[in-house]
């Protein structure tokens, strides 16, 4: 069984069209359950449909620039393992081991590089396009502007590095990464105690909808994207009942633009007053 495991994961990077397929079939999934069961009867700008594909420009974009980091990831990998370095050659894990580690390295590597956009002014330039949609939904997940994609990949190269990760484990934490973001962000209204219990382990919802007010400080809280353990652990969680949860931003962007993709896409080289005050943030 943990043969089968390990070599399904194993060759699943050079096999695009499945990838592509769990992305879109998680995306179509949550899309639908989000209609049957919202969060928020959102009010969109136009339709739900014209707002998708602003979010689905970004996720063009961002598939692009994770296929072609692919390469170096597989690369970094591969010579970790030739060269015995890493935590999982160094504690020589094991399958198990190799697994847990590996996961949780590139969980953390997700949780750093999230914590970091949020803490340095040049960097939440870009990430910001992120927290501009004022209509969180399941194609908000991937809306990400190139340079935060960018630093997402390496980031998480980082922490390959450091974990020694075999590429089994990096495409499992791959595919739970691609169906926690559309669970995450799509507008779904859990059972509050089901969403509770979930949020001590994984991401839940509506915890993840808490960093998506438009205010600090709970807009720099919740940084993680699978597990919820290093919030809990490094004191950047936070709570807000759902009614009171507002998104967008306060500052930084116009909310009535959110859905100006070239305005989007050209706003981190725009010098402007506003960006001063994101020394602030």
């Amino acid at each position: 069984m943990m043969e089968s495991v390990v070599t399904y994961f194993s060759t699943l990077e050079q096999r695009p069209l499945e990838r592509m397929a769990l992305l879109v079939g998680g995306l179509l999934f949550f899309w639908i359950i989000e209609g049957a069961i919202p969060l928020f009867q959102l009010q969109y700008r136009r339709t739900k449909f014209s707002h998708a594909l602003v979010n689905f420009g970004f996720t063009v974009i961002h598939l692009i620039i994770h296929t072609a980091l692919a390469v170096l990831i597989v690369l970094l990998s591969d010579w970790c393992r030739n060269a015995d370095f890493g935590l999982v050659y160094w504690t020589h894990a094991g399958v198990w081991g190799a697994i847990i580690i590996g996961v949780l390295a590139l969980d953390f590597s997700s949780w750093l590089v999230h914590w970091s956009m949020h803490q340095q002014p040049y960097l939440w330039r870009y990430h910001l396009i992120h927290h501009s949609d004022n209509k969180v939904d399941v194609t908000t997940g991937l809306r990400h502007h190139p340079g935060d994609s960018l630093l997402r990949g390496i980031f998480f190269l980082l922490l390959i590095f450091v974990s020694g990760a075999p590429m089994y484990s990096v495409m499992i934490y791959q595919t739970l990464v691609v169906i926690t973001t559309a669970f995450t962000h799509a507008n779904i209204r859990l059972n509050a105690r089901l969403d509770k219990a979930l949020s001590y382990v994984l991401i839940s919802p509506n915890m993840h909808k808490v960093h998506h007010h438009w205010k600090q400080p709970y807009t720099d809280s919740n940084y993680g994207a699978v597990f919820s353990i290093w919030d809990r652990v490094l004191g950047t969680y936070k709570e807000l009942d759902p009614s009171k949860i507002r998104y967008g931003l306060d500052r930084y962007y116009d909310n009535e633009k959110d859905e100006d993709f070239l305005r989007l896409m050209k706003d981190p080289f725009v010098k402007k007053d506003r960006n001063r005050a994101a020394n602030d943030h």
